[in-house]
């Protein structure tokens, strides 16, 4: 009886801390969202916000009618989309001859994965790569500098790993050639760790402002991250824009904030299935 009371005693407690936290993390979540949405005043006075006060859209139109929020837009959806695409097809070339038993010197080759999740080039070095590769004011820069990460590929490589081999063998009895049975068999039973990738790799390349930032200096290739930036730091970096947005409205700010949240809000709830299946079966030693 002592059991079952402490039991629920457990669960209740644990309910309800759960709840709290959850509150805790979605708050500054609703509040930028409430703060969208009300009138510049209110937004100046601060304070708790658990609703809009005087609700208006004057924060939407006063970023929605600059040019730059839809030329920012478009560069982040390149980014975005074309670097995820080629991520994950150079993350997953990558992992799969490094999860062969039989791949020659393959304890050399994994310890060099590993060595650049502790040692890395540099900024300076890094930049003058870029520069050699006439890369620099080049959407590209961003995208390639996010091609392969060695975390990605550890956590394809094992998901790889719980894979029968013997779909492999049936396949190459049937004549099927390793580059087939990879595009075929392999990457269509990888659906659940590719669109956990694709996830952690989206929020990145649309999150990234320190790449966006030293790589791309011309005003035709902004990404919303910087933008963002500009639009914090105050009217008179914005005017560099040319643009009469009114960045000393707290409302602006958090409307500008709502609005590049939206693409990777709207992707989540179609990849949700996947990302815990992908994450505990690739994080899994075989």
């Amino acid at each position: 009886m002592d059991k079952s009371i402490g039991s629920r005693f457990f669960s209740a407690a644990n309910h309800t801390f759960l709840v709290l936290l959850g509150v805790m993390m979605m708050y500054p979540l609703w509040r930028e969202i409430s703060l969208s949405f009300s009138s510049k005043e209110e937004a100046l006075r601060g304070g708790l916000f658990l609703w809009p006060k005087h609700f208006t859209l004057d924060a939407y139109r006063s970023i929605l009618k600059s040019d730059y929020i839809w030329t920012a837009y478009g560069n982040s959806l390149f980014i975005t989309i074309v670097g995820t695409v080629l991520a994950l097809f150079f993350t997953s070339c990558t992992a799969y001859p490094l999860a062969k038993r039989t791949l020659p010197f393959k304890k050399v080759f994994v310890s060099f994965v590993l060595f650049t999740m502790i040692f890395s080039g540099g900024l300076i070095p890094t930049y003058l790569v870029m520069k050699e590769l006439h890369l620099i004011n080049s959407l590209w820069a961003v995208i390639v500098l996010h091609l392969v990460s060695a975390f990605n590929v550890i956590i394809m490589m094992n998901f790889i790993r719980t894979l029968p081999e013997e779909l492999e063998e049936s396949a190459m009895m049937d004549g099927a050639n390793p580059i087939r049975i990879f595009f075929v068999i392999i990457l269509p039973l990888c659906k659940p760790v590719l669109a956990t990738l694709a996830l952690w790799i989206a929020v990145g390349l649309w999150n990234n402002f320190f790449h966006s930032f030293i790589y791309l200096n011309d005003k035709s290739l902004m990404t919303l991250p910087v933008l963002l930036r500009l639009i914090i730091a105050g009217q008179k970096e914005a005017d560099q824009l040319g643009e009469a947005i009114e960045t000393s409205s707290e409302s602006v700010i958090a409307a500008t904030i709502v609005i590049s949240l939206l693409p990777i809000l709207s992707v989540y709830p179609f990849l949700q299935k996947y990302f815990i299946k992908g994450t505990l079966l690739g994080s899994v030693k075989a």
